[in-house]
């Protein structure tokens, strides 16, 4: 049978190996693409961390990996928009609840959804459409889905909406496309981050940038929103909930947060040795800190949910997103993939190298490994 290569997480909080898999033909309504660049994101080491609290539905051995770029070279029965030889991006959905390791990011061959996949225009690579797909699927879905903040839906020519989207965390993937989504639908945009990415983040549409690290950001952004009606706010980043709790809280309009990152961090939690030492403190915390942030959301009159980034493959967002408004966007130039790729090697073997920089952090980047030829 013939094979490929992948990168396996062969067991529970194990470690990364590359073996040879077996190829899969795709399904009726699926694509196979030849993987030329993937993206590496905060979630799939900490599936190797703590998978069995976060993702207990997954079997292993497992494919993680969400973010892809390739060519095409099999499409399923039911697929009439796109064909072999086709550039795309999409949204790999192995880690998702039902999904299989053939749809996992971290291998030469993927299968990807058609809904969950847009084609590329010549003049955009791989590397950089590869930043796209988590952190674009994530921010619809916080900001499209009718359970959320249900704001009107991207397009080529928006009306203006008359609201402001707050976005603490502007320079994070999910902000970065955040901010982008939200212009392409008509609203006005304020975000934070620090001032180093000010200047990055206006020119994907913000109207304003504020310091992330400044005490006295909410009050200033308070300030900014008086006179305006928001449509809510999506929270990136520890510590992002309390501050649009309080920016909400003091501002009229939809007083509804996306959160988008857990109250306390995961990062310092290891797969071995001394694991239990870190995580059942971090568990206990991330409790109290919920319950902490439900009781002010709850006094300041703020309702807030939690994003689950790979939701809009089960409803109408992930098609209006893929299908519907990436094509043309990308296309016209509308829609930039953001943040900037930063391409940190060659070759399946360099993804968990990948993976341990970006838990030591980046600033307005995301990390990106090349496969295939040079």
């Amino acid at each position: 049978m013939p094979n490929h290569e992948a990168l396996i997480l062969g067991e529970k909080r194990g470690l990364f190996a590359v073996r040879a898999v077996p190829d899969i033909a795709p399904g009726m309504d699926e694509i196979l693409v030849s993987v030329r660049a993937i993206a590496v994101n905060p979630f799939e080491r900490l599936i190797q961390s703590v998978g069995d609290v976060i993702t207990p539905w997954m079997t292993y051995p497992a494919i993680l990996g969400s973010d892809v770029a390739g060519d095409v070279v099999a499409v399923g029965s039911n697929i009439t928009c796109f064909k072999v030889g086709d550039r795309v991006v999409g949204f790999a959905s192995g880690e998702e609840k039902g999904r299989r390791s053939a749809e996992g990011a971290f291998q030469e061959q993927v299968i990807l959804m058609e809904k969950m996949t847009s084609p590329l225009p010549d003049n955009l690579s791989f590397e950089a459409a590869s930043v796209l797909p988590l952190g674009l699927t994530t921010a619809a879905a916080g900001l499209f889905q009718p359970d959320f903040l249900a704001m009107r839906p991207p397009s080529s020519k928006p009306a203006p909406a008359g609201q402001t989207l707050v976005v603490w965390g502007g320079s994070t993937s999910v902000g970065c496309n955040a901010i982008q989504l939200a212009v392409a639908a008509g609203y006005d945009v304020i975000a934070t981050s620090s001032l180093r990415n000010a200047s990055y983040l206006k020119r994907l549409g913000a109207c304003a940038v504020y310091d992330r690290h400044s005490p006295s950001t909410p009050s200033v952004i308070i300030e900014a929103l008086r006179g305006r009606e928001v449509c809510g706010a999506i929270a990136i980043g520890t510590g992002s909930a309390k501050a649009c709790i309080d920016i909400l809280g003091a501002t009229k309009g939809q007083r509804f947060i996306a959160l988008a990152t857990p109250p306390v961090s995961l990062d310092e939690i290891s797969a071995g040795r001394g694991r239990w030492q870190k995580l059942l403190p971090a568990l206990m915390g991330l409790v109290i800190r919920n319950i902490s942030l439900a009781l002010r959301a709850r006094r300041k009159g703020v309702k807030t949910k939690f994003i689950w980034g790979g939701a809009p493959l089960h409803n109408e967002v992930g098609p209006m997103i893929y299908r519907e408004f990436l094509p043309s966007a990308l296309e016209s130039g509308q829609f930039r993939p953001a943040p900037e790729p930063e391409i940190v090697g060659h070759g399946l073997e360099v993804i968990p190298e990948a993976l341990e920089r970006q838990r030591k952090g980046v600033s307005a980047r995301k990390l990106v490994v090349t496969l295939g030829p040079r």
